[in-house]
């Protein structure tokens, strides 16, 4: 399966994640999608066996359980195949669960945690969509259904295309491409002197 990860170059990449268990390092699906400069998107999910008991509670939001996971890369092979991707890649992650759950599984399995750069497109969508706050939010929830969005929601790779088109749908409304979209977000003394 790892065989079929994208080696391309793109304008970014969003990352998803879903865990087994209430564990943040208990990863069991890894997604990505790969926004290319012709603006396709490239999708890429793997199951990863988390080596943890999975929680009731996981499976049934995800449909990801014991049996799913068996025979599929362990994290440290996931991530060793996907690296040299994500290192050369800007990550998009909706939320700041999926770099905070690479970085636990990292620790968790003796990995060295990679150092990527990531942007959280809640805030990108906040700052698109202000109107969303006390009026249904920025989660992909509410957003599937605010901006058309058509994707499974709690599948990784899903998730990830639906964080990228998050984000495209937000450059068109702003008026900005991503690159500006994630200066203008850091803070005033990170941002670039031109």
């Amino acid at each position: 399966m790892l065989s079929t990860l994208p080696q391309g170059n793109y304008r970014f990449i969003a990352l998803d994640v879903e865990t087994g268990c209430g564990d943040a390092a208990s990863i069991c699906q890894i997604g990505i999608a790969c926004v290319g400069y012709d603006e396709q998107i490239e999708t890429f999910a793997t199951y990863v066996d988390p080596r943890m008991a999975f929680s009731g509670f996981n499976i049934q939001l995800h449909g990801i359980g014991p049996e799913t996971v068996r025979g599929a890369p362990v994290f440290e092979e996931a991530m060793s195949a996907m690296l040299p991707l994500l290192e050369r890649h800007h990550l998009v992650q909706h939320s700041s669960f999926d770099a905070r759950a690479i970085s636990k599984a990292c620790e968790a399995f003796g990995f060295p945690v990679p150092l990527l750069s990531w942007t959280d497109s809640v805030r990108v969508a906040r700052k698109a969509w202000p109107e969303f706050k006390g009026n249904g939010g920025h989660g992909l929830g509410h957003l599937k259904v605010a901006l058309d969005l058509d994707f499974e929601h709690h599948d990784a790779g899903e998730d990830a295309r639906a964080a990228a088109q998050v984000v495209m749908q937000a450059e068109e409304r702003l008026q900005q491409d991503f690159d500006d979209i994630r200066e203008a977000l850091l803070p005033k003394a990170k941002r670039r002197v031109v």
